[in-house]
């Protein structure tokens, strides 16, 4: 049995008045500066905004929110601790002291703790800090890179480059890219290209490869760093901090992510941003991953292939605050709801001829203004529990679940989120209001014998009829 009713027409039952309360001007549509960006809820997993999101490009350093995601992985699984001495090889304290890429100062001679390598990395993007990490924890970069992709495709950032060239013939992730197959891969921990580590590239990798991303995969990335790992943000957020403080290689990293208050760039603080990775190489542009928090909503955004620094830190609080503006999560439907057309349902054998019926709960769902006339529900009821004639037979307890509420957005946007698995459950139960004793047994015997004469007067009256 299944009754549909819209949003509207149910705005009447709900016990809080208005379902929805809209105090500002949105407007519609966003303009995007960057050829590649992304915006996305960070609860739900919607997608709010999109466009190019499925072209894999190089991210550069937000490559290193996976290596991050491993190191906490490992920190929550027990398997490591921030503790932990790390030792650095020759090729990492070389390479650390390599003044054209982000780096703090690493020595052989010295033990590093876990905890100020990862601080280095969030904070500075340290890319020889970050392999450093990535061969403690794994014997080899090139054994953490494995993970790295393996992590991807679990955590639903999609297909490989690999996988994808190997089913179009191809053998070159470059190619691969450019035909718009396959969403992310790990060649590195970093995001640096393989060329620029003089041989020394992670082992199953090739010398001219590099990272890649499409903006969706990141996205995926993000949501799971900050919803699986929320601490990621409190080393995303420092402004700055030194490195060795009070030893020779003492160095003030200061975030590269501009828009947190208190970096270099006050033009480009941004009160509600609280991470998450920046990144740039020639081949990318400029890039970042952002999130940011406003009034208990918080979203991700993806920004790629922007032309300067301060152009990827403006392009992302111009979507943020397109994202604020025009999007809040409302109820829908709130808990206690009678079905229109639905109120109540008959019962047999019982001391009532009826009883009603509502949901458990409220709906909740990421909507945009002037959508409240764009959903409705279909109520269906569970035949198993109800007799031919579908009613209810007694005694009913209050709270029996004899259905469900499923919700739906009818509406013309498109409705996606990251993953199939991500969103909300948009179906509530409906359950009995109070409870109906079953008849007593004078009661049940008068009625089968009035059901027994009321049958047989239908039959002599149909008999008699056939006369005339």
């Amino acid at each position: 049995m299944m009754i549909k009713k819209t949003a509207a027409a149910a705005a009447g039952a709900a016990a809080a008045g208005t379902i929805f309360a809209y105090t500002q001007t949105a407007e519609a549509t966003f303009q995007p500066s960057v050829d590649t960006i992304m915006l996305v809820d960070a609860e739900t997993g919607q997608v709010l905004l999109e466009e190019n999101a499925q072209q894999p490009l190089p991210p550069a350093s937000m490559t290193k929110m996976m290596s991050e995601y491993l190191i906490l992985e490992a920190i929550n699984d027990g398997d490591m601790s921030w503790d932990d001495e790390v030792s650095i090889s020759d090729f990492h304290a070389e390479l650390s002291h390599d003044q054209a890429l982000s780096n703090v100062m690493l020595r052989t001679d010295e033990t590093y703790s876990v905890e100020e390598l990862y601080e280095s990395v969030a904070i500075y993007s340290a890319n020889a800090a970050t392999m450093a990490l990535a061969e403690h924890m794994s014997g080899s970069e090139g054994a953490f890179v494995e993970t790295m992709n393996e992590r991807g495709e679990e955590i639903g950032m999609g297909e490989t480059l690999r996988e994808a060239g190997e089913a179009m013939g191809s053998d070159s992730l470059e190619e691969t890219a450019a035909a718009g197959e396959g969403d992310f891969q790990f060649v590195n921990t970093t995001g640096l290209p393989n060329h620029l580590l003089n041989g020394s590239h992670p082992d199953g990798t090739g010398e001219e490869e590099d990272n890649y991303m499409t903006a969706e995969a990141a996205a995926v990335l993000g949501f799971h760093l900050v919803n699986d790992y929320p601490e990621v943000l409190e080393a995303a957020s420092i402004p700055e901090m030194t490195f060795r403080e009070g030893t020779d290689d003492a160095i003030d990293m200061m975030n590269w992510n501009w828009m947190i208050e208190g970096t270099q760039s006050p033009d480009l603080d941004y009160e509600y941003i609280d991470g998450l990775k920046t990144g740039h190489t020639e081949a990318a542009g400029f890039t970042f991953t952002g999130t940011a928090e406003r009034d208990g909503q918080r979203f991700i955004s993806v920004v790629m292939g922007a032309d300067s620094e301060s152009h990827r830190f403006q392009e992302t609080e111009s979507v943020m605050e397109w994202g604020f503006d025009n999007f809040s999560e409302e109820e829908i439907f709130a808990a206690g709801l009678t079905p229109e057309e639905q109120e109540e349902i008959d019962v047999v054998n019982g001391e009532a001829e009826s009883v009603g019926i509502e949901s458990t709960d409220s709906v909740s769902h990421f909507v945009m203004e002037d959508e409240e006339e764009a959903f409705s529900y279909d109520v269906q009821l569970d035949e198993e529990m109800l007799t031919d004639d579908g009613a209810l037979d007694a005694p009913v307890e209050a709270g029996t679940v004899i259905g469900q509420m499923q919700v739906s957005f009818d509406g013309e946007r498109d409705v996606r989120y990251l993953n199939d698995d991500m969103g909300r459950d948009l179906t509530v139960d409906l359950v009995t209001t109070e409870d109906v004793e079953r008849s007593g047994w004078f009661t049940l015997t008068m009625n089968n014998v009035g059901s027994f004469f009321s049958g047989l007067w239908s039959g002599v009256t149909s008999t008699v009829r056939g006369w005339f």
